[in-house]
């Protein structure tokens, strides 16, 4: 549902950076997203009664409690870090920082959930980081970025839905 949610964040300031406040962009990014989280919720509650019988064991505990500082410790970095770069004068590289940040707070997460797509998500998201700034025309300053980040997250969304469950893989859930 986060992948959802945050990939249409992430298209919708794509689409305000190409096209202005545009309402028919907008308003298709927002009838997209609301289609896929409506998709992922679906699955969620599928699978909520399994989650909600499972005994807390100590690795549950640990996954938790790991989920937790991995993402508090991304917004640390992703803040200190943008506004050093801000004080730099080097705003146009918060973009692709928050990217790769982003993509490096999947790494942990994949291990401590077994859950290997969150790998194929974060290096995604991490070679987006590093690639576009130097090679699409406007540099870290291209929208492109954004782009590249919506649809990855929301291929991880769909896969996670479609694919994933296809397979029967119920396994731990995957985190944001």
């Amino acid at each position: 549902m986060f992948f959802a949610v945050f990939g249409g964040v992430w298209l919708g300031y794509y689409a305000l950076q190409v096209a202005g406040p545009q309402p028919l962009p907008i308003g298709a990014i927002a009838l997209a997203t609301g289609l896929l989280l409506a998709l992922t919720y679906r699955r969620y509650r599928q699978h909520r009664p399994a989650l909600v019988a499972e005994p807390p064991s100590p690795e549950r505990k640990r996954a938790d409690r790991v989920f937790h500082i991995v993402n508090v410790g991304q917004w640390m970095v992703i803040v200190v870090a943008a506004n050093v770069l801000v004080n730099l004068d080097l705003s146009v590289w918060v973009i692709p920082l928050v990217i790769g940040v982003v993509g490096l707070h999947f790494m942990p997460l994949a291990h401590v959930f077994a859950y290997g797509p969150h790998y194929l998500t974060g290096a995604a998201l991490i070679v987006l980081s590093v690639a576009y700034p130097l090679l699409a025309p406007q540099g870290p300053a291209s929208p492109v970025g954004c782009l590249g980040t919506g649809l990855i997250l929301w291929a991880s969304a769909l896969w996670a839905v479609t694919a994933g469950a296809a397979s029967g893989r119920t396994g731990q859930r995957p985190a944001a």
